[in-house]
């Protein structure tokens, strides 16, 4: 679980309920029209965007910003350096026995256990590494497609509030229900933008940056591997993608 997810959404909500809540009755931001021209507008809208399927697994993709399934990338520096040392003592056929979790070094191992070409194994696991970022920014492409489309809405559904108004200002016991959709619509296509919308696709592209860092990691790891390098050489060049403060080879950790 991302706690930093899980606090901004909770935390967002409680503010704007908070100051619902001290400014007096509650049930006056409630307003049927205002939610279905903005959220059955936004779904509909976005609809036209993107295919069915692509729209429907939204939700599954929405799941990711608050999980975090990656690794840190000290801990695949780390078995990435025991794998290159049980490889150069034992040669490479011993990684076969290896106990590995992540799923893209095990089929990186695999491939070289099966003796394909470094460039081969390369060019496979690059692909794999292509095709699942192209899959995530799908999925921000779709949320990135809400937070616009919603405020969009709203503003249409203030129109069509402000229309209703003016048409029956004769009539003084109309007023007000127009006007609540004219202001309620912009405040909810807001809050329907801001605070869900837009922060999901944002820490979409967070999770995919970091899968591609991983994976862009390991497929170093796995050409050192194969090529036989000494552990220590394919360490240095791994913690390149950690930052300066946490570059601590695994030499430094034993003098330390």
């Amino acid at each position: 679980m991302d706690i930093a997810t899980l606090i901004g959404l909770l935390g967002a909500v409680a503010v704007v309920l908070v100051t619902v809540l001290m400014g007096g009755e509650p049930l006056v931001f409630i307003n049927a029209p205002s939610l279905t021209i903005v959220v059955a507008g936004t779904v509909m809208v976005v609809l036209m965007k993107f295919s069915l399927s692509q729209f429907l697994s939204a939700a599954k993709v929405a799941g990711k910003s608050f999980t975090s399934t990656q690794e840190e990338p000290e801990e695949l520096i780390e078995k990435s350096v025991e794998l290159a040392q049980a490889a150069r003592k034992d040669g490479i056929l011993s990684l076969e026995e290896a106990e590995i979790t992540n799923t893209f070094m095990k089929q990186g191992l695999d491939l070289i256990i099966d003796g394909h070409d470094q460039e081969v194994v390369k060019a496979i696991l690059s692909k794999d590494m292509t095709m699942a970022v192209q899959r995530h920014l799908q999925g921000q492409k779709i949320f990135k497609a809400i937070g616009d489309v919603a405020p969009a809405m709203g503003m249409i559904g203030t129109l069509i509030g402000l229309v209703q108004m003016l048409s029956t200002l004769d009539d003084p016991s109309q007023i007000a229900p127009a006007m609540a959709v004219a202001l309620l619509t912009t405040l909810y296509g807001a809050v329907l933008s801001n605070m869900v919308a837009l922060p999901i696709a944002d820490k979409l592209e967070l999770r995919s940056a970091e899968e591609k860092r991983n994976k862009s990691l390991i497929i170093d790891a796995i050409g050192g591997i194969q090529d036989s390098q000494n552990p220590r050489v394919i360490e240095s060049l791994l913690l390149n993608y950690l930052p300066q403060s946490k570059r601590v080879s695994g030499e430094d950790k034993a003098n330390a």
